[in-house]
């Protein structure tokens, strides 16, 4: 179960890591296609990770879905969530099919810097992130202990 859950909540970390504030909304610099690389800490290795990801910009910019699919030697994972931004917060839901898992997001963005808490049923992670231009710097911690991830150092790249 934690290697289930720490999956699902890297990966909707890693979405919400990808956020900038250019534009209105934190959401109106997703749109498109982003990869990047970095190192997945789990509870008996560290591990190289390559991701990509795929993101729609909605409703004036205030509404974001997207695909996100991240892979290491022994671990990988496919990403579908949705999030509205609204008065300064981040709100939303996601859902992991490898996995069968599911969540809740919740956050807020200030400049260049986003901090998330991504909650399901058996985990609480938290990411702080900084984006600057092109490139986002993602960093992932686990709440929990028990969790086979426990995070994660990624740096992703609009391509």
């Amino acid at each position: 179960m934690g290697r289930t859950t720490g999956g699902a909540a890297l990966a909707l970390l890693l979405f919400i890591g990808a956020t900038q504030v250019r534009s209105a909304t934190p959401f109106g610099a997703l749109a498109g296609s982003w990869s990047g690389s970095g190192t997945i800490e789990l509870s008996n290795a560290r591990e190289p990770i390559k991701c990509r990801a795929s993101y729609d910009v909605l409703e004036e910019r205030s509404s974001l879905q997207l695909n996100i699919r991240c892979a290491s030697d022994s671990y990988n994972f496919d990403l579908r969530a949705s999030a509205n931004y609204s008065g300064g917060a981040i709100k939303g839901s996601w859902s992991e099919a490898t996995r069968n898992a599911a969540g809740t997001i919740s956050g807020h963005a200030e400049g260049e810097r986003i901090q998330v808490l991504a909650t399901g049923p058996a985990f609480t992670a938290e990411l702080i992130l900084v984006t600057r231009g092109n490139r986002q710097s993602v960093s992932i911690k686990s709440h929990d202990k028990d969790s086979s991830v426990k995070g994660a150092s990624i740096m992703l790249q609009r391509g």
